[in-house]
């Protein structure tokens, strides 16, 4: 499974890298941070895109729907690690089922012609 693997880290690298981009922007206007912020936001979200690229799918689209089931759980880490907020079983079984549905869009045997 090394697609498998390399799809996961390559989407978690590129989730946290938006998810710092967009960050950056919240700490500026909502938490009254220098707009110093948005520098290395502008970096991390330009890093986001370019990691997107190297998707092992043949269609953005199905890269970027694939990449969101990928962007919750991680969205759910970060809320944890960095706000404090700790995900409930609500947010525990829809993280769970927009993985299993990226899952499905990666290994399904998608029509390649």
């Amino acid at each position: 499974m090394p697609t498998l693997l390399t799809s996961g880290l390559l989407y978690s690298l590129a989730a946290c890298a938006e998810i710092a981009g967009c960050f950056s922007a919240w700490a500026w206007l909502r938490l009254g941070r220098t707009p110093l912020w948005l520098i290395p936001g502008g970096l991390c979200l330009s890093l986001f895109a370019i990691l997107l690229t190297f998707s092992p799918s043949d269609h953005a689209g199905r890269a970027y729907a694939l990449y969101g089931g990928i962007y919750i759980v991680i969205s759910l880490l970060w809320g944890w690690a960095v706000e404090g907020m700790a995900p409930d079983g609500w947010d525990m079984t829809g993280a769970a089922l927009c993985l299993a549905g990226a899952l499905l869009i990666l290994l399904a045997p998608h029509d390649r012609t």
